[in-house]
């Protein structure tokens, strides 16, 4: 009897030595199968962000481009958001687009507003352009002038006279700066004279369209007066 439950114990035993094996066996199988499908994971993970971080830097490049001359039109004209000034985080540029209500909202109510519409009668031998309507907006330190083109289109500005130091260019250029200061901020500009410190002269910043220009009147090696202006038809 004693032999039996001995044998007994003994195949008990064998079993579940062969259970517990399986098991270790079966969890080997499957260890290196998901180690695997692990690393895959963290390989396409690894490749997403590879893939994603060209994309991120050429968005980041194209952010912080600056938009270069001639680059951008509007109205069939090249549109130089350099030729500006800025006055109470307003900017105001050539070929901008400004109504009456418009100028009194950047720049408040104008000393004086004149307005003129263009003739054949009107002593100004202004053939071209006859029917166009010119108005002048006199701040203290400013003057602006804007036309409008017949047929009902909008006034644009076309001509900008700063003397006062609190309009300053759109790369901070104001009346009262020095020659030096002038030409570190537009380094593309030249003085259109021999440029002597004691004399006066008039430095030119003028793009590639020969149309816009920005031009500072320089007296005693410092900035005057700045003239921003489209040349019309």
């Amino acid at each position: 009897m004693k032999l039996i439950n001995k044998a007994t114990g003994v195949i008990v035993l064998g079993a579940l030595l062969t259970v517990a094996l399986a098991g270790c066996q079966s969890s080997d199988a499957t260890s290196p199968a998901t180690g695997q499908n692990t690393a895959n994971e963290q390989s396409k993970g690894e490749g997403a962000t590879n893939a994603n971080a060209p994309a991120s830097e050429s968005s980041e490049e194209k952010g912080t481009e600056a938009i270069k001359e001639g680059s951008m039109e509007k109205e069939g004209n090249v549109v130089l958001k350099e030729l500006a000034f800025v006055y109470n985080e307003h900017t105001i540029a050539i070929s901008d687009t400004a109504n009456e209500d418009q100028m009194e909202q950047m720049l408040g109510k104008p000393d004086n507003l004149k307005s003129h519409t263009y003739s054949a009668d009107d002593g100004t031998n202004m053939d071209t352009l006859i029917g166009f309507t010119e108005k002048v907006y006199t701040y203290p330190g400013l003057e602006i002038k804007t036309i409008s083109i017949p047929e009902g289109k909008q006034d644009s500005i076309f001509h900008i006279e700063i003397t006062d130091p609190k309009y300053a260019t759109a790369r901070n250029i104001k009346a009262g700066d020095s020659l030096d200061t002038l030409k570190n901020a537009y380094p593309e500009g030249k003085l259109l004279g021999d440029g002597a410190p004691d004399e006066e002269d008039d430095f030119r910043y003028e793009p590639s369209n020969y149309v816009d220009v920005m031009s500072f009147h320089i007296k005693d090696a410092k900035v005057e007066s700045i003239q921003i202006y489209s040349l019309l038809d």
